[in-house]
């Protein structure tokens, strides 16, 4: 990632859903005026979603996600419907696409319920609306006066007979796609065509509306810095370590430190004693990798601030106290206990990683036990967690906040603690307490530092 660009985790998410050849990717493709996604009259084209990271005027920094048909068959089908739904998982506006001419289905139905339960904003859009007899008459259409009759929400004529109607979704309206209620008439479903374009515009102002992001107070670190306060970052350069570049959440937390017009200072763990010693000006805050946090932490004099990355990004995706409290259950990890390792991202993994080698040893060196570890990457996460005694969880730089909080959401209904790698790992080697002392509320929470004599 360029230090110019927004991070993905930052874009608003916008998914298209529905049933095969109701034309989402076609209408991904109006909405963006480009060719992102495959577009084909065979049934089930796209097989996985397809993310792309873009720039949708009036709206701004986007994450596009074209999805698999949420009617695909068979065991393979099953599976990539069970995709479209995961999906779901960090959209942050989503489009229902239904066929205007063959009108919702169950399968509709039953997203949609999913959509409100998890309370995503929606825009309900007909395709193909161009097909239909009275096209002309539909909202955005070139009826003249007569479009102004055409209530929203209503559905017109269609060209063909409609299709056999399966049973109602439990909870839901039985569908009735030529006429009467829906469950979504709330949400005013707009009639489009990708093919011709109408209704492609006020798609995209609807979008702009709904995804317009909400004004978030939290920063990374900026709101513990005074104007010229030094920060300094502690970045271990070891075989995990990615050639060439910083990663993710290094360049966020220097960017978030200029705009606080404070000094950010990169070192080395190796060479941080020398560099406090010889820096001329006691510094406001150490933020440390969490594989460094012992060495750091005896180098960093106790009047200093002392953090990690981990933590502060804990924070702003606004799970830093949960995850403080489910660093406690690992005193209860023994023999055969799995535990969950998530990484939100699909790093290489190198001989020193610190989700599959180094925490994993940590564990075992602090509880004495042989737990059973289990991992996860990228957007793979177990939906029943109810087999693990603990997860533990990356700084999620990669994850929206949507996505993130659904995760933490999970284990807190399942009953199952969760905590993230920096605070586990503050946890483990005594100095948590320490390590949240800018945040008085998180400090109180935690408690005094003790270490397993």
């Amino acid at each position: 990632m360029g230090m110019n660009d927004t991070p993905s985790a930052d874009r608003v998410h916008i998914g298209f859903f529905g049933k095969r050849n109701a034309g989402k990717s076609s209408v991904l493709n109006a909405v963006t005026g480009q060719d992102l996604a495959v577009v084909s009259d065979v049934r089930g084209t796209t097989t996985d979603p397809v993310s792309k990271a873009m720039e949708l005027l009036p709206l701004g920094p986007v994450v596009m996600i074209d999805t698999p048909g949420i009617d695909d068959e068979g065991e393979l089908g099953a599976l990539r419907v069970k995709k479209s739904y995961q999906t779901l998982n960090k959209t942050d506006v989503a489009v229902l696409v239904v066929d205007a001419a063959a009108g919702p289905g169950p399968e509709d139905l039953e997203l949609f319920g999913r959509i409100r339960q998890k309370q995503i904003p929606v825009v309900v859009a007909y395709n193909k609306a161009d097909t239909l007899k009275s096209a002309a008459n539909l909202p955005g259409g070139s009826g003249g006066d007569s479009a102004e009759k055409q209530p929203v929400g209503s559905v017109p004529e269609p060209t063909a007979e409609p299709a056999e109607q399966k049973a109602p979704v439990p909870g839901l309206s039985a569908p009735q796609p030529w006429g009467g209620s829906q469950p979504w008439d709330a949400t005013q479903p707009l009639y489009i065509s990708a093919r011709t374009g109408q209704g492609i515009a006020e798609l995209k102002e609807r979008l702009a509306q709904l995804g317009k992001p909400q004004e978030n107070s939290r920063r990374i670190v900026a709101d513990l810095l005074e104007p010229m306060d030094l920060a300094v970052l502690v970045v271990p350069i070891d075989s995990a370590a990615p050639k060439g570049r910083l990663i993710l959440p290094q360049q966020q937390t220097i960017r978030d430190v200029l705009e606080a017009s404070a000094v950010a200072v990169v070192v080395k763990d190796t060479e941080l004693k020398e560099t406090l010693s010889g820096l001329g000006k006691k510094p406001k805050l150490v933020i440390t990798d969490s594989q460094a946090f012992a060495r750091v932490s005896r180098e960093t004099p106790e009047d200093v601030l002392l953090t990690s990355f981990s933590i502060l990004f804990a924070r702003y995706k606004g799970n830093l106290a949960a995850a403080a409290a489910g660093a406690r259950a690992v005193e209860q990890v023994g023999d055969g206990d799995p535990v969950l390792i998530c990484e939100g991202c699909t790093h290489h993994r190198q001989c020193e990683d610190i989700g599959t080698v180094k925490l994993p040893r940590w564990i075992r060196e602090y509880t004495g036990a042989e737990p059973e570890f289990v991992f996860t990457s990228g957007t793979a996460f177990p939906d029943d967690l109810s087999p693990y005694r603990l997860v533990v969880h990356c700084g999620a730089c990669m994850l929206n906040e949507r996505e993130m909080k659904y995760r933490l959401k999970c284990a807190q209904d399942q009953g199952v603690p969760m905590t993230n790698y920096g605070i586990l790992i503050a946890y483990m080697q005594g100095i948590l307490q320490r390590s949240v002392q800018a945040f008085p509320d998180i400090a109180a929470l935690v408690g005094p530092d003790a270490r397993r004599g």
